[in-house]
């Protein structure tokens, strides 16, 4: 499309619908598998979106102006039918935003920190019970982890984009890896291929490729039971 009004964050959802953020027109715009557009919530300069498999969608809206940082971000539920509610006003800077396999936790990375929140998700789509969950490495010429895109895999392990690479941490917290990159820092990044189990990763103005042990989660599509992390 001619005009992509600064898109950031992407998802795909039910029926092969791709959602996209269109961050100056302050909009979440979904696309069908023949490319036309449906404007589905206004009012949020969405940064990163997760859909979960019953449809709802999270999505991060961190504050628009650096000048700016001592205000908050927020964390937005957007229903199937468009409906919002403001779920979160925090953190510093919310970044990439995950589900947890089984959909039970939310997990946020704040850019700004070294931090990744988790809450618990409620029946009712809402979350709460927010706490600090993983305290990323960082640069030590840096003061923060720069975290971005989070992603999870089948094993419950949680994937982080940082300024050190992608660091992975167990459901419990703990950083176990770090997957660096030739240029440094990572943005974003996603689970591809036809077994889930391959990494396509953008760093500045390369994308980089690997193939993993792991498997990547659908969101939309899956519930999974993950197996308690390892002591």
């Amino acid at each position: 499309m001619s005009d992509t009004q600064r898109s950031n964050g992407m998802a795909y959802g039910p029926y092969g619908r791709r959602y996209t953020l269109a961050g100056n027109a302050k909009e979440v715009w979904a696309f069908d598998k023949e490319g036309n557009k449906d404007v589905v919530a206004t009012g949020i300069r969405g940064n990163d979106i997760v859909i979960a498999i019953n449809g709802n969608m999270y999505i991060t809206e961190p504050v628009s102006n650096a000048s700016k940082r001592s205000d908050r971000s927020r964390i937005w539920l957007v229903r199937p039918n468009g409906e919002k509610q403001e779920l979160d006003y925090g953190p510093k800077f919310a970044n990439g935003i995950a589900l947890s396999p089984d959909q039970t936790q939310l997990y946020v990375a704040d850019y700004d920190s070294r931090w990744i929140y988790s809450y618990m998700v409620q029946p009712d789509g809402t979350i709460g019970y927010k706490q600090r969950l993983i305290w990323l490495h960082k640069k030590d010429s840096e003061d923060s982890a720069r975290a971005d895109g989070v992603r999870v895999d089948r094993f419950g392990n949680i994937w982080v984009a940082t300024g050190m690479g992608i660091q992975i941490c167990d459901s419990a917290g703990r950083p176990r890896v770090i997957l660096r990159t030739p240029n440094g820092r990572v943005a974003n990044f996603c689970f591809a291929g036809p077994n889930f189990d391959t990494i396509y990763a953008t760093c500045g103005d390369k994308v980089y490729k690997r193939k993993v042990k792991s498997i990547g989660v659908q969101s939309w599509k899956e519930l999974v039971k993950p197996a308690q992390p390892k002591t």
